[in-house]
């Protein structure tokens, strides 16, 4: 019996507003990055796509920590707890004057930053189930995929007339008005009850519990696939735009319209995952990621880039399938983890997160003066995806939604 079924906005709102302080850490420094690297004495460019790649490593490692706590002390305290440490690596990060120093903010803001960004999922798995639990993911991904369309332009205006070091303030700002928002108008999720006892063998029995459910594992594996190759073009659009089609100016804008394409799959998705179900949506998409980015495959095979049009139409339908996947595959993974939802988001977002970095750590050294790489590697992982959906027979579906 599924506990609630409304739609409440500003508990969308509020928790698309959680995930986006990860969002606006990543995407509003990418103009920035060549001037960092260069205020920080980076000899090598590509060292650069370590600013990016290691928020993600922190992601990955922190909620390992934040996620089984939440469990036993409910979702609020902890996420206050992740917010000082975002606030601490942030002030790291703009007094900094070692690259290696930065680093290791960008590190610990990953770990500050991954206790919203996963309890968020926790709390709306504490509130909903099932397809209507893909559909208020989608949403809150949709409000989420709005960040990139803006954080960008934001960063080069904070650029253009003031310095890198503003960036990291005004995501400052925005982590305290959240904070703030989330403080006086969000209650705890968790009930008392449901609250697991803390002990020191609580991971522990929470990771076998989470191996126990095959096809949260399977979909957590796909999370990682998706979310690595996607990485790449994270880590590597700046050097892309700016360094191979020489647009630098445009980068903002060609970043935004390409969020745009994410955000209008997600937005499809809200309003088609319950009559469609999610696993069948998620086993489409993940199909249409894979041959898209084959058809570049074959078609580019000479490694020389297409003009600019080409590139992006390729992109905004690889990007297209990608909406309709994160948010169903973060719900497939969660629909059988309510009772552990905490460690559950925990680990599922750990698992795919450090499956995601060296992924996109490897292929995006191969990005030099070709997009080429960044194809194949969409190619493999979404062929990866695709071969995990057919292995768990996808009409066992018909348990997640009736």
């Amino acid at each position: 019996m599924q506990k609630q079924q409304d739609f409440k906005f500003e508990f969308v709102a509020l928790m698309a507003s959680l995930m986006s302080l990860v969002a606006i850490s990543i995407d509003a420094l990418l103009p920035a990055i060549p001037d960092i690297g260069n205020a920080l004495s980076v000899t090598n460019p590509r060292d650069n796509q370590k600013l990016i790649t290691m928020i993600f490593l922190g992601l990955g490692f922190g909620q390992l920590i934040f996620g089984p706590l939440s469990d036993s002390f409910g979702r609020k305290p902890i996420v206050y707890i992740g917010f000082i440490v975002f606030f601490i690596a942030s002030i790291i990060c703009v007094t900094t004057k070692s690259f290696e120093m930065m680093i290791l903010g960008r590190v610990m803001q990953g770990i500050g930053l991954s206790s919203p960004r996963s309890l968020s999922i926790s709390m709306i798995r504490d509130s909903y189930s099932g397809n209507y639990m893909a559909k208020i993911l989608s949403i809150v991904v949709m409000f989420f995929i709005l960040v990139p369309v803006v954080a960008p332009a934001l960063g080069q205006f904070l650029l253009h007339f003031f310095n890198w070091e503003s960036i990291f303030y005004i995501n400052l700002l925005f982590g305290v008005i959240i904070m703030i928002w989330f403080w006086k108008r969000q209650p705890e999720t968790l009930a008392k009850e449901k609250q697991i006892k803390f002990t020191a063998h609580l991971f522990i029995d929470g990771t076998k519990e989470f191996f126990k459910h095959k096809d949260a594992v399977a979909f957590t594996f796909i999370s990682g696939f998706i979310t690595g190759s996607f990485m790449v073009y994270l880590s590597t659009s700046q050097q892309i735009f700016q360094e191979q089609y020489n647009l630098a100016d445009m980068f903002p804008y060609i970043f935004a319209s390409l969020a745009i394409s994410v955000g209008l799959s997600t937005y499809l998705n809200s309003r088609f995952v319950v009559k469609y179900g999610m696993l069948r949506i998620a086993y489409i998409s993940a199909i249409a990621y894979a041959l898209i980015s084959v058809l570049y495959v074959i078609l580019f095979w000479s490694g020389k880039n297409p003009g600019i049009s080409i590139l992006l139409g390729f992109f905004a339908l690889q990007f297209f399938a990608v909406g309709f996947l994160f948010g169903n595959l973060r719900a497939l993974a969660m629909q059988p983890l309510g009772h552990i939802a905490g460690i559950g988001a925990a680990i599922n977002g750990f698992i795919s997160t450090v499956m995601a970095v060296p992924i996109a750590n490897y292929i995006g050294g191969f990005v030099k003066d070709s997009v080429l790489p960044l194809f194949i590697g969409f190619s493999i992982f979404g062929g990866l995806s695709l071969l995990i959906f057919i292995a768990l027979k996808v009409k066992v579906a018909k348990q997640y939604y009736k």
